[in-house]
């Protein structure tokens, strides 16, 4: 993708999600080189502190590690119900206690993204956007639930679901962006990298 005009475009995440999505909008990163660090919450740290804390912290230790000319794309994204923060479900009992508390009610993702320049690209600048996604689940039954949770693709995910997945089939609201639920506003972010000089689906 290098063109000799622009940077390096390096995604900090290893999630395919996040790779299907800006291929979507006609970008392949140059590299992924994910930033491994402790996703877990501060004391009393709200989730809009949280969750943009943590998309800066994984642009900079990307761009910290980043020797040539380098634009670092990082995001976030988390689950809220009010000022709680839902946890990413590494096992079942964990996506169970989330679907039990999503269900029938809303809450909110919000995505926090950075583009953050490497320090050999002196043209880049440092730039944040906060995303936030009202989405609301039917009543769920208990068979919904357990056939929710057969369909595993609730690992690894915040709040215990994927709008791409099976929980479709019971959201019944989605106010914002769907990408943006997914993983990546693709809106926001197509803005953020034209401002860098990023050209594409021209």
């Amino acid at each position: 993708m290098t063109d000799g005009t622009r940077p390096e475009l390096i995604l900090a995440s290893a999630s395919p999600r996040r790779v299907d999505l800006l291929r979507q909008i006609g970008l392949v990163p140059d590299r992924i080189d994910a930033a491994d660090l402790d996703e877990s919450p501060r004391q009393n740290e709200t989730p809009r502190l949280c969750v943009a804390r943590l998309a800066r912290a994984k642009a900079e230790a990307v761009a910290a590690r980043t020797t040539g000319p380098g634009l670092i794309l990082a995001a976030d994204t988390l689950v809220a119900v009010g000022r709680r923060i839902l946890p990413k479900a590494e096992d079942r009992a964990t996506a169970e206690r989330c679907l039990r508390l999503l269900s029938g009610r809303r809450h909110t993702v919000l995505t926090a993204v950075c583009v953050m320049p490497s320090a050999a690209w002196a043209e880049g600048r440092i730039v944040e956007r906060l995303v936030e996604t009202d989405v609301t689940f039917s009543r769920l039954t208990k068979g919904q639930i357990t056939a929710l949770l057969d369909q595993g693709d609730w690992q690894g995910k915040a709040g215990g679901y994927a709008l791409q997945g099976a929980a479709a089939s019971v959201i019944r609201y989605v106010g914002g962006s769907p990408s943006a639920v997914i993983g990546l506003p693709l809106f926001e972010t197509a803005q953020m990298l034209r401002g860098q000089s990023f050209r594409f689906l021209a």
